[in-house]
């Protein structure tokens, strides 16, 4: 016997979706579209929110096939990932910054019966690009899983309301759906963060469900049948390995798609100057004028550190032992641009980023100080105009 699951059917206590994070390396966006009231008020819209415009204007000119249940069709999710100019001039901002081919791909795997796992080091956009993926398939990106070394076997299968359960015992209105659950008996695109984070015996409940497309409910003698239109996406962070490995049977029913960093200065530079823009404006920041030059010098300072050799490949450096993503350097320029704004005249400096940076390099006290100071004194202090960087990094250090 199979069940279907109504959205009502979820209690709050037990509804495991969250927001996600701002994005990363690849994520773009230039504030989308204005947003409903509620949105308005939320800190951090979700993606079908923020951008809703775009996706009204893309379904509306959409005329190519789409699969079940699909918003848009293949084409045009990624047109909404990618960016472009449509027939009646309206402008798609992109929300990824990156090879046209991993999202098409990405977008191609989600079409099919098989689940997408974005994999990626720290701060490639994986969650940016699920949510996105998720809000253009299927207008919804809140049917979240978050993974941790906690997440249990119920956040991803089902869960009982225990009052209704210990008074009346399993039945259907005692049942509290998981967000995957809802997912595929209503034809939607459910989503599992940090996959590699979740307990290996919790990870392998997903098993049945991606290859038999069910989900068994013994206690009731059901189960629950995927729709089409349901799929997965997970993301996974590839310096997890080793912490909860997924096992061959779980890979299996996955296609892998790795999010890399971004190949070019100009094109961090870009994804950073995109993403500080819009939270700015989301936190009411001023714009910061002439601020490109220092996020410039924060792109430059992370992908020297980040690859152990200066630009320029005249001098080799040691690491430090944070990933300083392009996340990491979003959230820098951020919060730079608040002190600036709150404790400046409102022009982004060297010295509204150099804490910052100190924070995000200087991990470990010990090894990564010995770094940072090694750096400034062998390739900052003798870089031309970066006069005033050097300075303001040294006063924090100290």
């Amino acid at each position: 016997m199979s069940v279907s699951v109504e959205p009502t059917s979820v209690e709050p206590s037990q509804n495991h979706s969250a927001p996600a994070n701002t994005g990363g390396a690849g994520s773009a966006g230039s504030g989308g579209s204005a947003p409903g009231t509620e949105a308005a008020q939320a800190l951090r819209p979700h993606a079908e929110q923020a951008f809703a415009a775009e996706l009204a204007a893309l379904a509306a000119q959409d005329d190519r096939p789409r699969p079940a249940r699909w918003k848009l069709s293949p084409w045009a999710v990624a047109t909404y990932l990618l960016g472009g100019a449509l027939p009646d001039g309206t402008v798609i901002t992109p929300k990824y910054v990156g090879p046209r081919r991993i999202v098409e791909v990405a977008v191609t795997t989600l079409a099919t019966d098989r689940a997408l796992l974005l994999l990626g080091v720290p701060g490639t956009a994986k969650t940016w690009v699920s949510e996105h993926l998720a809000a253009a398939v299927s207008g919804d990106s809140t049917l979240l899983v978050q993974g941790t070394a906690g997440t249990p076997e119920e956040a991803i299968r089902y869960g009982w309301n225990y009052a209704r359960l210990l008074a009346h015992g399993p039945s259907r209105d005692a049942l509290v759906p998981s967000p995957v659950m809802r997912a595929m008996a209503q034809g939607m695109t459910a989503r599992v963060e940090e996959l590699t984070r979740i307990p290996a015996d919790v990870q392998d409940t997903l098993i049945t469900i991606l290859s038999e497309k069910t989900l068994p409910i013994p206690e009731l003698g059901e189960e629950v049948q995927a729709v089409r239109g349901f799929n997965l996406i997970a993301t996974a962070n590839d310096r997890d390995r080793g912490v909860n490995d997924l096992s061959s049977a779980l890979r299996r029913r996955f296609n892998t798609v790795v999010l890399p960093l971004p190949e070019t200065p100009e094109a961090e530079v870009d994804i950073v100057s995109r993403r500080v823009d819009q939270i700015g404006r989301s936190l009411d920041l001023p714009a910061a004028p002439d601020g490109i030059d220092e996020i410039r010098r924060v792109v430059t300072v992370f992908r020297e550190l980040r690859d152990g050799v200066t630009t320029d490949g005249r001098t080799k450096l040691k690491s430090p032992s944070g990933t300083l993503s392009t996340a990491e350097a979003i959230s820098v320029v951020t919060n730079g641009l608040a002190l600036a704004a709150h404790f400046g005249d409102g022009v982004l400096r060297a010295g509204d980023v150099a804490a910052g940076i100190l924070g995000a390099v200087v991990r470990d006290p010990a090894a990564d100080r010995v770094v940072w100071q090694e750096y400034l004194e062998t390739v900052v202090r003798e870089r031309d105009g970066w006069k005033d960087f050097y300075r303001a990094c040294r006063e924090v250090t100290a």
